[in-house]
């Protein structure tokens, strides 16, 4: 992306028209048929000055001099202005329809080309860049990069305008056509300094607007944290910080405008006065008539307005040209997952190996990318076994549960499911196969139905299922709805167990081959989580051979001790791999941790109680 301080290309006319040019070739019909209505517009224009000379000249004039007209004549004359007026009407509302369809049309395509390549990207490119400068490209870049289309077809029928005006002000008197020939390259001339004075500050207002959605975004998604701490004012002074900087060059750019939208609407009116001086020392001389002098000035005064158009077109090419880099850096952006072209096997239960797997994140700061997450990390999980992933801190766990449903790939080794390596699975085979039930719960402003199945077509039936075992069905009958409740944004409605839970039955009820919990039930009390855990090794039980393979990072002593397996971890390598009794006599950094955290939750557990006594 590009940063705050980079200034956009010297040759920002010609970027902006290959821009633009992008899509007229995207909208071929529609843009000509709203050039068509510009042009009609512009046609008119002149023909609505060539009418009122010519009704001046030979209805209003012999009317005066005679002090009479005839019926005719004013029908007529009303006739040829009514029946212009009601084309150049027709114009206006062709040219502008198809321009906002036009642009809308682009708008949602770019929208949606953007989000798509979002999914396509891996999530280590998701790691490298906020989520509010994502918001960013795909919202007001977006809007920006195609705000020109609006005022495009008026500024193409300002050039058919001003050809048919030159040739009818050259017919008309070539003396005032001169006057013309002056204006119009001033007025040229002053929309280009204008574009080269409008250029850097607007560049600087578009950047400052992503600046302002990352801090947003990142202050509402630690809204909990900031309450927490009482960071309010903190938070508030650093996006009130942005705020104002976005403000102070938006006053700019208004300043700007400020300083050359007079000019630009003075030149046209000074053209008209100079019109009619000269034509009035022409019409005394008897070079032009009076018609032919109403016909040149009112098309003067005609023209002021259009002619903006271009101004208008130009003074947007800055901004469209930042958007178009902005959202070109995501469209451009490689490091897709390459797939192979295996499905996985049939059946529910698979066997799980991590063979010599080293990772480490791109883009890590100090020096941590030379220091890998995980180092040459191997084992086997058999299937339809239970096995718990231990460590302290910082060993990789949650990195390591993210390789085995591939959301990222390891840099060394590979992850292999049935003996088949995740990179030659096909695309959506790892996620028929394995679900992952991460640390931090999201759920939608949807349904208890809508957050479960997440679009999938099942029956109730196994909705029901999936939350009975993930020790929700009671909570969930006792909504007001049932299934049909909706927990609100981020499921603001439901505790943080509940909330555990949901994602938990979400991935169940797509009935996964491979399971992997990510300390998907530290918001849950023990009992619920043994319950959850008991109730997943008797679904194992029911289906012997058929039961899933689940991989749980657990730190609780009673949850570890219902795997069938221990995976210790530690500074991202396996130092330790059995049953939780051999671990707890072989490994003394094993033993030592699991006793630490039994400790801290009988701590808890008796805190709690003495609040509970004193109440």
């Amino acid at each position: 992306m590009p940063p705050a301080s980079r200034r956009v290309s010297p040759h920002v006319l010609r970027e902006g028209v290959r821009v633009l040019g992008v899509a007229v070739r995207a909208e071929p019909r529609v843009f000509t048929l709203a050039v068509l209505g510009s042009a009609l517009y512009a046609a008119m224009t002149v023909a609505t000055a060539q009418v009122l000379g010519r009704v001046t000249e030979d209805v209003m004039l012999p009317a005066f001099r005679s002090g009479h007209t005839t019926a005719g004549a004013l029908t007529a004359a009303v006739a040829a202005i009514v029946g212009v007026a009601l084309l150049k009407a027709l114009g206006v509302a062709g040219r502008r329809f198809y321009a906002g369809v036009m642009q809308y049309r682009m708008q949602a395509a770019y929208r949606r080309e953007v989000t798509r390549q979002y999914l396509r990207l891996p999530l280590a490119w998701h790691h490298r860049h906020p989520t509010g400068q994502l918001l960013s490209n795909a919202n007001s870049d977006v809007e920006a990069l195609w705000a020109p289309i609006a005022p495009l077809p008026m500024a193409v029928g300002v050039v058919f305008m001003l050809l048919i005006s030159a040739v009818s002000i050259l017919v008309t008197d070539v003396a005032i056509a001169v006057v013309g020939f002056l204006i119009f390259p001033a007025i040229a001339l002053i929309n280009v300094v204008y574009q080269r004075r409008l250029a850097p500050v607007a560049t600087r207002a578009q950047q400052l607007r992503a600046e302002v959605s990352e801090v947003a975004h990142e202050s509402f998604e630690g809204g909990l944290v900031v309450k927490t701490l009482g960071r309010e004012r903190a938070e508030t002074e650093r996006f009130g910080e942005r705020a104002m900087a976005l403000r102070d060059a938006n006053v700019a750019v208004g300043r700007i405008r400020g300083l050359f939208d007079p000019v630009l609407e003075a030149l046209p009116n000074l053209g008209v006065l100079a019109v009619l001086l000269i034509g009035s020392l022409r019409l005394e001389a008897g070079a032009m008539t009076a018609g032919d002098l109403v016909h040149v000035a009112y098309l003067f005064t005609l023209l002021a307005w259009p002619i903006r158009a271009l101004g208008w077109v130009l003074a947007e090419l800055p901004r469209s040209v930042v958007g178009w880099e902005r959202v070109r850096g995501v469209l451009d952006a490689s490091g897709s997952l390459p797939f192979g072209d295996r499905a996985p096997e049939e059946g529910r239960a698979t066997a799980l190996e991590v063979r010599d797997v080293r990772f480490s994140y791109e883009g890590a700061v100090d020096g941590a990318a030379d220091r890998p997450i995980l180092h040459d990390v191997s084992f086997t999980v058999p299937p339809g076994r239970t096995v718990a992933v231990v460590g302290p801190t910082g060993s990789g766990k949650s990195t390591l549960t993210s390789l085995l449903v591939r959301l990222v790939d390891p840099a060394d080794g590979s992850v292999l499911l049935d003996g088949v390596d995740l990179r030659d699975v096909r695309r959506g085979g790892v996620a028929e196969t394995a679900a992952l039930v991460p640390q931090q719960t999201f759920l939608f402003d949807d349904t208890v139905r809508g957050n479960v199945t997440l679009g999938l077509d099942v029956p109730d039936e196994r909705v029901w299922e999936a939350l009975r075992l993930a020790q929700a069905e009671g909570f969930v009958a006792a909504l007001a709805d049932g299934l049909d409740t909706r927990v609100g944004e981020r499921g603001a409605t439901l505790s943080g167990g509940q909330r555990q839970r949901l994602a938990l039955a979400r991935a169940l009820v797509r009935r996964p081959r491979l399971l992997v919990l990510d300390d998907a039930t530290s918001s849950v009390d023990p009992q619920v989580e043994a319950r959850i855990l008991q109730s997943l090794r008797e679904a194992q039980s029911a289906d012997g051979e058929g039961a899933a393979t689940v991989l749980v990072v657990a730190y609780r002593k009673a949850t570890i001790a219902l795997a069938d397996e221990v995976v210790y971890l530690d500074h991202g390598r396996v130092t330790a791999h059995g049953t939780h009794d051999e671990l707890l006599e072989s490994s003394e950094g094993y033993r030592n941790l699991v006793n630490a955290y039994q400790r801290a939750d009988a701590e808890h557990e008796a805190a709690e109680g003495g609040e509970e006594a004193m109440a």
